[in-house]
């Protein structure tokens, strides 16, 4: 997708919002929004690089875009701005909020659908696969039908160093998935449509790898997350596929993000433009203790899906140009065998999930796509089916040499 700078003008009405105009002769007005209320983790000490910092490098109109795209991730929607009628959260923030603004969260959303004869129902006629766990009215409540069989929990996950991830080169990508790998190792890209540049694009964010944009990303989860239509997600979702209801909660009718004519954006636009300038969670300067661990994360062939570092190409932004992006993943869809959540999505199958990016991992609280790990040593033995000969091996190391590696992930 090609990178849109926004101008300091534009950042500026999307900061204030003070501009109105006409939009086939309907008077445009800013979406009512909220404070946020809770408070915001407190930065990491030093004098360094942050958890939340914006990219380095950025010149005055790309951090003037940084600002409001942040503002509008921690803004809170409400009903009067397009709120549900259902939702699982009120703003961007409240899940993606661990080490700072964007990082992950440790709640979880509900992912269901129906597994028979191996073929997965997302039961979409019922609402799926995902449900929205809030409603502005108790008679709008989503439940998961009795029709489920399979039912997943699923973490929010960090969106530090996105832009960098987003420019990496699709060829790349699928490079990686063509090199033989140790252990019966077999990666694939997810191939997923683009609604964002209309183009079949290597998918990169998500559990599933089923987006592959950044603005596709956001307007997502502006639909399926809080509920807010946009131009690229225009059609509200159902409680539980009930159009009845949805007629009767819906309180705004048609798109609710609206384009401002006089910048050409929305809000779906500022968010991206937040996530996409958001540098990379900032490493540790590493311990004698770390440094073994590396070596032996290396020995224990975690490497070969957890790829250290992959480049970005050309990119009309110099911060996101030809950088290394040191995020400990190959961006690919694995058998996870029983680690696998059983939810097919986007050209994921249920066993398939995207080799989580390692970078940052000391901001979270819980691991792993549903958060059961407590521990980074728990969610290394809980890996199974590709990930199992490096769980074993592991397993197999001396208490003071997992320790090290644990120490080295706590550095990246």
């Amino acid at each position: 997708m090609k990178i849109i700078s926004v101008t300091l003008l534009i950042a500026a009405v999307s900061l204030t919002g003070l501009s109105a105009a006409q939009i086939n002769g309907k008077l445009f007005q800013p979406r009512p929004k909220l404070k946020p209320t809770q408070p915001m983790p407190r930065p990491l000490p030093g004098g360094g690089p942050q958890f939340g910092d914006a990219l380095p490098g950025l010149g005055a109109t790309q951090l003037a875009s940084f600002s409001a795209g942040r503002t509008e991730f921690e803004a809170i929607e409400t009903p009067a701005g397009g709120l549900g009628p259902i939702f699982n959260g009120k703003s961007c923030v409240e899940c993606h909020s661990a080490g700072a603004t964007g990082g992950a969260s440790t709640i979880t959303v509900t992912r269901f659908g129906r597994l028979v004869d191996g073929k997965f129902d997302p039961l979409d006629h019922l609402g799926g696969s995902l449900l929205q766990r809030f409603a502005i009215d108790p008679q709008a409540l989503e439940r998961v039908p009795v029709q489920a069989n399979v039912v997943a929990q699923r973490l929010a996950t960090p969106l530090f160093g996105a832009g960098l991830i987003e420019a990496i080169p699709d060829a790349d990508i699928l490079l990686a998935a063509q090199r033989p790998q140790p252990d019966g190792i077999h990666g694939r890209a997810a191939q997923v449509d683009d609604v964002a540049s209309g183009k079949s694009r290597v998918g990169r964010f998500g559990w599933k790898a089923q987006q592959a944009t950044l603005l596709s990303f956001a307007g997502d989860a502006y639909l399926n997350e809080m509920g807010v239509t946009s131009r690229l997600f225009p059609t509200e979702n159902a409680p539980n596929g009930n159009q009845a209801l949805l007629a009767k909660f819906d309180l705004i009718p048609g798109i609710e993000d609206a384009v401002d004519p006089a910048t050409g954006t929305s809000d779906i636009d500022h968010a991206a433009d937040f996530m996409r300038l958001l540098a990379p969670p900032p490493p540790l300067r590493q311990s004698v203790s770390a440094a073994a661990g590396g070596r032996l994360f290396q020995q224990m062939q975690c490497a070969a899906c957890h790829t250290p570092t992959l480049f970005t190409g050309a990119n009309p932004l110099t911060a996101l140009a030809h950088q290394p992006v040191n995020l400990f993943s190959d961006l690919l869809l694995h058998n996870m065998g029983a680690l696998g959540d059983r939810i097919a999505q986007g050209t994921a199958s249920g066993a398939e999930m995207r080799t989580a990016p390692l970078w940052g991992l000391r901001a979270r609280k819980t691991f792993l796509h549903d958060g059961r790990a407590k521990t980074v040593a728990e969610a290394v033995r809980a890996h199974d089916g590709e990930g199992a000969a490096s769980r074993t091996r592991f397993n197999a190391l001396r208490a003071a040499e997992q320790q090290q590696v644990l120490d080295f992930l706590a550095s990246i």
